[in-house]
């Protein structure tokens, strides 16, 4: 009957193997369990699928010969959304179960706006990029993660060459094209645990996690040339656009040494390499107003 309405039925042979199916990633949200099967009862069932920390909610109705106040009490303690006394009718356990499946979608509206509103907490409305206060948060994390571990972490500062120039010359919704795709080409030329962040208005900070000064060098030119090498399609035409970076290796971090010092450190290799020509990286520990000694 199930079927005919539609239902994909996964049935189970005993009180453990329901809980099991219902502990899987993908398993069944929407659980029709009799009260009286082996192994493991409904009511035992039901604290099992409770006590799981999964991330969507899986709907129960209990199904069951008790008729009385304390049974059905006990059963909906347990962890039971509904109940169903037998034999039931079938026209009244499809209604049930629509019930459960208008909670279950007004659940996954509820999931959704969480997640929207914590993505727009934590990332940049323009770029959906991390935005400075993440990025800096990220960037914590990870120098404590490479004082546990004794890893190298390297920084990037980029800054895109003459964009106040594009935005007078090409109105600032081009700007904010230019914008967008920098992000775009920047996600593209890092590893997926990178994080890449929108630190001010045309600047960006990448975060490369367990990346030693070796092979930093490599990793700076692929971002730097992934912005050159091509010009930007915008809705003025194609604009050719470059990026100044600042690159600098913490190898092993001092606590004694600030996010604000690190921070200063990259930030005057950026100056450098916007001051020798623009479209470069300048190191940190190659520049003349400063070494990264960390």
């Amino acid at each position: 009957m199930l079927q005919r309405s539609g239902y994909e039925v996964i049935t189970a042979e005993d009180g453990k193997q329901a809980s099991q199916e219902l502990a899987k990633p993908d398993g069944p949200r929407l659980a029709l369990i009799d009260w009286m099967m082996p192994e493991l009862d409904g009511p035992g069932v039901c604290r099992e699928v409770r006590a799981m920390h999964t991330d969507s909610y899986v709907y129960i109705l209990l199904l069951t010969s008790k008729e009385s106040s304390e049974d059905v009490v006990n059963g909906l303690e347990a962890g039971a959304d509904d109940y169903l006394t037998k034999p039931c009718h079938p026209a009244e356990l499809q209604a049930r179960l629509h019930t459960g499946r208008r909670i279950l979608q007004l659940e996954d509206r509820l999931v959704e706006a969480r997640e929207e509103m914590r993505f727009k907490a934590t990332h940049d409305a323009l770029t959906s990029l991390w935005d400075r206060g993440a990025i800096l948060f990220l960037l914590q994390g990870e120098l404590n993660r490479s004082l546990r571990e004794n890893l190298p972490i390297s920084l990037l500062l980029c800054d895109i060459d003459y964009f106040k120039r594009i935005n007078d010359t090409h109105g600032h919704h081009v700007g904010d094209e230019v914008l967008q795709e920098v992000s775009t080409r920047l996600l593209d030329a890092v590893r997926s645990n990178d994080a890449v962040g929108r630190y001010g208005g045309e600047e960006f900070l990448i975060v490369l996690g367990g990346c030693d000064r070796e092979h930093l060098e490599e990793r700076a030119e692929a971002v730097r040339s992934s912005i050159s090498a091509l010009p930007f399609a915008t809705e003025q035409g194609l604009i050719p656009v470059s990026l100044s970076i600042g690159a600098l290796t913490v190898t092993r971090w001092d606590k004694s040494i600030s996010i604000g010092q690190i921070l200063q450190q990259v930030d005057r290799a950026l100056y450098e390499a916007k001051a020798s020509g623009r479209n470069r990286v300048v190191y940190a520990d190659n520049s003349p107003v400063g070494r990264a000694a960390y």
